[in-house]
């Protein structure tokens, strides 16, 4: 489903949801920003001490996926509420972003460089 939606549109669904609630007061750079980081330390619970067993087990759970889909989610509405406020064109800033890690990672030396999987 996420090929039939846009970001654009995904933009003006936050803006309306919280121009109904008059949540402009509330959101400004600082307050989303600790918003996303609050929201990935939520998700982070999910995982934090757990083996990768246990994260498959994780995963595999119908239940415990929805969670995790649900912090997913809010860390998503924060970076669409950013983005929204202040006029960043998220397709455009990824675009930017990714040639910039292509320089910096290059394939040649960033391939098979993490030793933990180098031996699987």
């Amino acid at each position: 489903m996420d090929e039939d939606i846009d970001i654009e549109t995904l933009k003006e669904e936050v803006k309306y949801f919280c121009e109904e609630r008059n949540w402009d007061q509330f959101h400004d750079a600082k307050e989303i920003a600790i918003g996303i980081s609050t929201e990935s330390a939520e998700l982070l619970e999910h995982f934090r001490f757990k083996s990768d067993q246990e994260v498959e087990e994780i995963l595999e759970d119908e239940s415990k996926r929805q969670e995790i889909s649900d912090e997913v989610a809010d860390i998503f509405y924060f970076l669409l509420r950013m983005a929204q406020l202040y006029d960043i064109d998220i397709s455009e800033a990824f675009k930017r972003k990714m040639r910039k890690n292509k320089e910096k990672y290059p394939v040649e030396k960033a391939k098979d460089s993490n030793k933990k999987y180098k031996d699987l």
